[in-house]
């Protein structure tokens, strides 16, 4: 099919590379232009591109607006290709067309034509899902004055299209599947599982992903892992294995064997937790294998997140209303109703949504088609009250899970979960049907359960939890705010029930004392001038006091110990806990009340009802029988000035933003979180399966004795069952590991000029980890526009306007691009082949001496703590950088007085050598030109 021309031809194309380097296509050429060119094309011309902000942001500009000049390409992606992944540049939008990737300026600004057209032609001959709802999508679009919306409406138009639809298309909660109630599937089976069949399902699984060559390695841990699938002997003593299986096991199909097995037999099911959301989906992706139809798979392998992850169908109706009457993105809420349509399962933050699609535009947050706007963050769900109810995301996700083989959640999710069931069930509650299925538990990226624990189960009185908390239960009180207090959500649950509702009434009252709008700027203001109201916020003045006083200030922030408090504290403390106790007594009796009309109208509560109260009535155990209960204790312990509780740390710290307070809190966390942990998830367990690829420590006599600490597992009565297999890689041929001797850690031009030099002798695919933001920001400055002159980009954690995963996906698509980061990009980064073949730190990860770690170093070992978790940093980074067999990689510390005891972890075969600047630079450039040469 062909289309018009006008419908190829609306502007030329602009590229803009960091540096910045540009070029422009139009129909007749393609060159290269200077910045200055550049700048005025973007201000004042119609211009093809891939990601505005972007764009802006390499010219020196500010984001732009919406406008009718600026075409781009993404959001024709977004509408062409809903919940399709694209990462989100020019060359990702090349390869994920099917076109070679482009390289330099010049070719991608060709390309982003050439995908344009392509795009409006995939449109004309396969609309999804109808021709006439998209058909719906695009004249809404039109009427907003979105650039696309006269050329998708002509592709559209190339074809006979129905006129069925009498509505904007905003309106997706219409046509979505809804979910049918089912019988509950029981408890699961203890029938034993033959380790030799989950060899053999092994076997099956490798050949219909097409992977023939043998793994022994595999099939052992296969085999290996089916003692945790095995019947348990005593209550409280699950079967525990931790397996360290090095890179390129293949450890996922390994555990996939017995678990899905076991499910088959048993279940439902087993719970398959990671630490990283890509993981999840990986693990999603490798489920195919056991189910091979689309949806057996759908019901079969279920991911499951927090709630707060998902696509509210209410607040998405909300702002879809506003939005068509002009006070949120109009376009952006058509493109995420596109999305809606197409997804898999709802997920916005790491599943089919496009997390780019919110920043391309200079666009208000509270008017963005954001999943900061269109999840449930604030706990305001009103359950089976809600008109999308049956057609819900969250509710869908939940009902699958019960009835999965495989739950492929992640560590926060089953540890808060835990943490609440356990707290519940302890009270005589019935526990959360969802998380009482975690029988068999496998926690894949083992080695972060003691952080996730840490997390779990701890506490935290600052200004945006109190402020949450005031809005959770008297709504939002500034103009123009979407939400749903308490008494929005119950009165009419509690009827006529005058004792309960003058509870409610009484709620609502004392969260009055709780900080309200505009609190951060009373506490902190830049003036110096405090203005509290009300007893959190003037205590968080008080703690801010203790912190000027006690605390020297850092980059990120300023902390102290919370004892012995300021007499100035301590009185606030006192005054903070009083109004706390009365937001909490009437919060339980409300709760009471709830439980009261469970018991009393059994016999007539619907089934709708029911789920409403059930759900109002976890919403108020969280708070009124966690959270407040909690706060209250640790500004009991401020007032008292109680000794240290050898369990507990206390301390107080203040976030920084631009360089001044924002936000003060009062924190409580455990010494050893993995007591909680063992108590609420391991002791409950039959069997538990811990894996990694860093589990064991090389230096110790027992090398698992540090891993059963952080998991749990030394606090059973018998040690759990463990293996160690070492990555098929070889590692003398493909890896080199270098410590650079001459250069200054401390001077950031220094370990500048030394990256720049090895990302040129790398031709690019260089990943850089820094250990402050501060250090990132400095070098990427110094070295962005002298790797453009040569032809490489430079992307930034902390610079570019993308998140993190975002930015990995384009440093993925793009072969010779670098990217720097800090510790999210290290643990994120699954970078298979030549995109990345080079690794530099620019200093050793050592953990924080902040106070926490220090109580942790006094508990778990002292210096050996400290090296401990940096030798794993360090092996966790390494691992990254062989993905494959046939992958070929430098790592690099920029750090002389690096520790050699620090690279034991180090796979087998690696080298570790003590090299100067020059000598690295010409190692890198040697070992990764032969490598480029034997390819070729």
């Amino acid at each position: 099919m062909t289309l018009p021309p006008a419908a190829l031809d609306l502007a030329p194309a602009l590229v803009v590379l960091p540096g910045p380097r540009a070029a422009v296509a139009d129909a007749a050429t393609t060159r290269a232009l200077r910045a200055p060119d550049a700048r005025d094309l973007f201000e004042s011309a119609p211009v093809l591109l891939a990601h505005a902000a972007m764009t802006a942001r390499r010219l020196g500009l500010h984001a732009p607006p919406r406008g009718p000049r600026i075409f781009d390409a993404l959001e024709l992606f977004a509408f062409v290709r809903p919940a399709k992944f694209c990462a989100p540049s020019a060359a990702g939008l090349a390869l994920a067309l099917g076109l070679p990737e482009p390289k330099g300026a010049e070719a991608q600004a060709a390309s982003l034509r050439e995908s344009c057209r392509l795009l409006l032609a995939e449109l004309a001959l396969t609309p999804e899902p109808s021709r006439e709802e998209a058909l719906a999508v695009a004249e809404t679009l039109a009427r907003a004055g979105w650039p696309w919306g006269s050329a998708v409406i002509g592709a559209l138009r190339s074809a006979p299209a129905g006129n069925q639809f009498r509505s904007s298309g905003l309106d997706v909660w219409m046509r979505l599947t809804e979910w049918e109630a089912e019988a509950p599937p029981g408890e699961a089976g203890s029938k034993p599982l033959d380790p030799e069949a989950a060899a053999h399902r092994l076997k099956t699984l490798l050949e219909r992903s097409g992977l023939d060559e043998p793994r022994p390695a595999q099939a052992e841990l296969a085999t290996e892992a089916a003692f945790a699938f095995q019947p348990r002997e005593r209550e409280g003593e699950p079967r525990i294995m931790l397996a360290e299986a090095g890179t390129g096991i293949g450890k996922t199909l390994a555990y996939l064997a017995p678990a899905s097995l076991w499910a088959e037999a048993n279940g439902p099911a087993v719970w398959v937790s990671t630490y990283t959301r890509a993981l999840q989906r990986q693990i999603e992706r490798e489920s195919r294998s056991i189910f091979e139809d689309e949806k057996t798979r759908a019901k079969k392998a279920v991911v499951r997140k927090g709630r707060e992850n998902y696509l509210c169908l209410l607040n998405f109706q909300e702002q879809a209303n506003t939005a068509q009457l002009g006070g949120a993105d109009l376009v952006g809420m058509a493109l995420a109703a596109r999305w809606a349509r197409a997804t898999r399962d709802g997920d916005m933050t790491g599943g089919d949504f496009p997390a780019w699609l919110p920043t391309l535009f200079a666009v208000a947050p509270a008017a963005q088609a954001s999943a900061g706007n269109l999840v449930d963050r604030r706990g305001e769900c009103i359950h089976a009250g809600c008109q999308h109810y049956r057609a819900c995301f969250v509710e869908k996700a939940i009902r699958g899970s019960r009835r999965a083989d495989i739950v492929i959640a992640n560590h926060a999710l089953v540890l808060t979960q835990a943490a609440f069931d356990g707290a519940r069930a302890a009270r005589g509650s019935k526990a959360d049907s969802e998380t009482s299925q975690l029988k068999r538990i496998v926690f894949d990226e083992g080695h972060h359960l003691f952080d996730a624990a840490d997390s779990a189960f701890s506490a935290a009185l600052s200004g945006a939890e109190a402020a949450e908390m005031r809005r959770w239960i008297r709504g939002p009180e500034g103009r123009g705010r979407r939400g749903r207090g308490l008494e929005a959500r119950l009165s009419d649950i509690l009827g006529d029930r005058d004792g309960a509702r003058q509870t409610l009434q009484d709620a609502v009252h004392a969260a009055s004392a709780l900080p309200g709008e505009g609190w951060s700027g009373r506490i902190a203001p830049p003036n110096g001038e405090v203005n509290p109201i009300g007893p959190i916020e003037a205590f968080l003045v008080a703690v801010l006091e203790q912190l000027r006083a006690r605390a020297q200030n850092s980059e990120i922030g300023m902390e102290c110990a919370a004892r012995p408090a300021l007499d100035l504290v301590r009185a606030n403390a006192r005054e903070a806990a009083a109004a706390l106790a009365r937001v909490e007594a009437p919060l339980l009796a409300l709760a009471r009340a709830l439980e009261d009309l469970l018991d009393e109208e059994a016999a007539t509560l619907g089934g709708s009802e029911r789920a409403r109260i059930e759900g109002a009535l976890r919403g108020l155990d969280r708070r009124a029988r966690m959270t407040l209960p909690a706060w209250r204790s640790m500004l009991r312990a401020i007032d008292e000035d109680a000794e240290d509780d050898p369990d507990f740390v206390d301390w107080f710290d203040a976030t920084f933003l631009y360089g001044r307070v924002v936000d003060a809190a009062c924190r409580r966390h455990w010494v050893d979180p993995t007591e909680p942990l063992t108590n609420a998830v391991i002791k409950p367990a039959h069997g538990v399966l811990v894996t990694s690829a860093t589990l064991a420590d090389p230096t110790l006599e027992d090398p698992f004795a540090l891993a059963e600490m952080r998991t749990g597992a030394a606090r059973l009565p018998d040690r759990p069952k463990t293996l160690k297999l070492a990555s098929p890689f070889d590692y003398a041929s493909n890896a080199r590991a270098l410590v650079v001797t001459d250069v200054s850690r401390e001077d950031a031009r220094q370990v500048a000029a030394a990256m720049r030099e090895l990302f040129l002798a790398a031709g690019g695919g260089g990943l850089g980890l820094f250990t402050a933001i501060r250090r990132l920001k400095a070098v990427h400055e110094k070295i962005a526009g002298p790797l453009a002159d040569k032809g490489l980009a430079l992307y930034a954690q902390h610079v570019d306007p993308l998140e993190v995963g975002a930015l990995v996906d384009i440093f993925r698509a793009e072969q010779d691009a670098c990217l720097l980061g800090t510790d999210a990009v290290r643990d994120g980064v699954d970078v298979p082949g030549r995109s990345l073949r080079l690794l530099v730190f620019d200093r050793v990860p050592w953990p924080r001496p902040d106070i926490l770690h220090k109580a942790r170093r006094a508990r778990f070992g002292a210096k050996s703590y400290d090296d401990a978790i940096a030798r794993g940093r360090i092996a966790q980074a390494f691992g990254r950088l062989i993905r494959r067999a046939d992958d070929r990689g430098v790592f690099i510390m920029l750090d002389a007085a690096a520790p050699t005891r620090l690279f034991i972890g180090l796979p087998e075969g690696v080298e570790l050598q003590r090299v100067t600047l020059v000598e690295a630079i010409e190692q890198v450039s040697q070992f990764l030109t032969s490598s480029r040469t034997a390819e070729g």
